[in-house]
């Protein structure tokens, strides 16, 4: 499943960029997110749990920042295990700023397998898309606090 959109924040580009590849403040941003421990060079270990719907439950994974262009642009890559199978997703996030504010505009994929995949399209979307909103909420409150 392919997702691609835009969000404005408060801030400048440099501070957004400072947050999304700060594993202490990244530990904060990701929803559900009990643990993120370092694990290599810009690569973390990830336990998160998330209730949402038929893919509530316990995640362990990695999460992995990549093709890093500061402050413009980088990759996130999450890869997370659960009973029910396995999600996985990356994508590149841009940065502009204009009259100090942020844009961060997001392309990527999300794929599941196993139990998860069984949920259906609609369902990995709307999931998907609540993530994403809980993820800039987060950012906006880190920006702001």
């Amino acid at each position: 499943m392919k997702i691609e959109d835009s969000h404005t924040l408060a801030g400048p580009r440099q501070r957004v960029y400072e947050l999304l590849t700060d594993h202490t403040a990244l530990s904060k941003l990701l929803p559900g997110c009990e643990k993120l421990e370092p694990a290599g060079a810009d690569t973390y270990t990830v336990k998160m749990k998330l209730g949402i719907g038929a893919l509530s439950g316990s995640y362990q994974g990695t999460v992995k920042l990549s093709d890093q262009k500061p402050p413009e642009s980088l990759r996130l890559a999450v890869q997370a295990r659960a009973p029910g199978g396995i999600a996985e997703g990356a994508g590149t996030l841009k940065l502009a700023e204009k009259a100090d504010k942020t844009t961060v505009h997001y392309a990527g994929e999300v794929k599941v397998s196993g139990m998860l995949a069984s949920v259906g399209q609609r369902l990995l979307e709307s999931a998907a898309k609540m993530v994403i909103a809980q993820f800039f909420k987060n950012l906006e409150k880190e920006l702001s606090g």
